[in-house]
C-alpha cells in the first residue's frame, strides 16, 4: 500500500484539462492505497484574492473532489488552512530552503516576470507545498508535468533534513498518468489549457453547460485541409481534439482516426462535444446535488480531523530533532 497525497488550489472551477490530466485518476488511485486530497487554500493567497470568492471556490473544489469519485470513507479530504501543522512544518522548510533554488523555480520566474512587486509567499510556495507532501509519509505525488521541479525540490530539501537529522521524511515520487497528462488550449493547441486563460473560449471547466461545451469544441482551432490524423506537429489542433475524444471515450486515436477518416471536422467536432459532454454530465449532477448540504460540511470537518492526527506526529518528530520548543 501506498501513501497518496495531492492538492489543487481553488483558484477557479478544475477544467477538462485538469480532470483528464489529473483529477479523474485520484479515485482509482483509492483502491488498495492511503489517499489524502488536499485544497491547497493556503497556496492561493500567494497572489491576491477576494476573500469572499475565495471560500465560495473552496467549498466548490470540495464538492467536485467528490463528484469525480472520491469517497470519505477510503480517502481523507480536507482543506490546507484547517490544519496547522502545514503553515507550522512550511516555516520549518523555509528555514532549511535556499534563496538560490527558490528563485530558479520556473512558476515563480514566469509569475513574477515584468512585475515591480511580487509576495515572499510566491517565492516560498515550493517549501509550503514540500510540507503538504512530507506531512503524511507521502510515497507518490500524482501532479502534472509542470510541477515536476516543485517536487525535485520536496525530494531534495527531504533528504537534506534527513542527512542532517536522521530519519524524519519519507522521500516521495512523482506519479504523472502516462496519457492525458497535458490537455491543450482549444485556441492555441500549442499551449497548455489553463483556468487563467483570458480567452473563455479556450479553456472547458468541468461545470460548463452542454451548450457552452459544444460551442467551444465547435470553434477550437484546427487547420484547413479537413484531414483529420494525429501529428501533434504538424496538426495540433485536430491532435489534441483526438487526445480529448480518445480520454473521454475509451475508443484509441488509431480507431478514431479510422472512424473519421472519410469525414469533414464539422461532424467529428459534434462527436468530441457530445463525448465530453457525457463524461461531465454525472460530474456536474452529483455536484449540483451535494454542494449546498451539510454533509459536505461534515465530510470536510471529518477530513481535517483525521489529516491533523497524522500530520501533527510528523510535526513533533521534526520538531524535537531540531530542537524547538521545552521537550527533548
Amino acid at each position: 500500500m501506498s501513501i497518496i497525497f495531492s492538492g489543487v488550489q481553488p483558484t477557479s472551477t478544475p477544467t477538462l484539462g485538469n480532470y483528464l490530466g489529473a483529477i479523474r485518476n485520484f479515485p482509482n488511485l483509492q483502491e488498495g492505497n492511503e489517499c489524502f486530497y488536499c485544497i491547497v487554500d493556503q497556496h492561493a493567497i500567494t497572489v491576491p484574492q477576494d476573500s469572499q470568492l475565495l471560500r465560495e471556490r473552496i467549498r466548490k473544489l470540495a464538492a467536485i473532489y467528490l463528484a469525480v469519485g472520491i469517497d470519505p470513507k477510503q480517502s481523507t479530504l480536507f482543506i490546507q488552512s484547517e490544519v496547522p501543522a502545514h503553515a507550522q512544518l512550511g516555516w520549518i522548510l523555509q528555514c532549511n530552503c535556499y534563496i538560490g533554488e527558490l528563485e530558479r523555480m520556473t512558476q515563480f520566474k514566469d509569475k513574477s516576470k515584468g512585475k515591480d512587486a511580487v509576495s515572499t509567499g510566491l517565492l516560498t510556495y515550493p517549501p509550503l507545498m514540500a510540507a503538504d507532501i512530507l506531512l503524511y509519509n507521502t510515497n507518490l505525488v500524482p501532479v502534472g508535468a509542470d510541477q515536476k521541479q516543485h517536487l525535485e525540490l520536496t525530494r531534495n530539501v527531504a533528504e537534506r533534513l534527513n542527512n542532517k537529522f536522521g530519519k524524519l521524511f519519507t522521500v516521495p515520487e512523482v506519479y504523472i498518468p502516462p496519457v492525458g497528462a497535458r490537455i491543450m488550449s482549444l485556441v492555441e493547441p500549442t499551449k497548455k489549457m489553463s483556468k487563467s486563460d483570458d480567452n473563455q473560449k479556450a479553456t472547458i471547466f468541468i461545470l460548463d453547460s452542454e451548450k457552452d461545451i459544444t460551442k467551444k469544441i465547435k470553434s477550437a482551432t484546427t487547420d484547413s485541409d479537413q484531414s483529420i490524423y494525429y501529428d501533434k506537429e504538424q496538426k495540433p489542433g485536430i491532435s489534441n481534439l483526438l487526445d480529448i475524444y480518445s480520454l473521454c471515450s475509451g475508443k484509441s486515436i488509431k480507431d478514431l482516426e479510422n472512424e473519421y477518416r472519410d469525414q469533414g471536422y464539422g461532424s467529428f467536432k459534434t462527436d468530441v462535444a457530445e463525448a465530453v459532454v457525457n463524461t461531465l454530465k454525472p460530474i456536474q449532477e452529483k455536484y449540483f446535488n451535494l454542494i449546498e448540504t451539510n454533509q459536505l460540511d461534515e465530510i470536510l470537518d471529518e477530513g481535517a480531523s483525521k489529516a491533523q492526527s497524522v500530520a501533527a506526529k510528523t510535526l513533533a518528530r521534526v520538531e524535537k530533532a531540531i530542537g524547538l520548543g521545552r521537550h527533548s
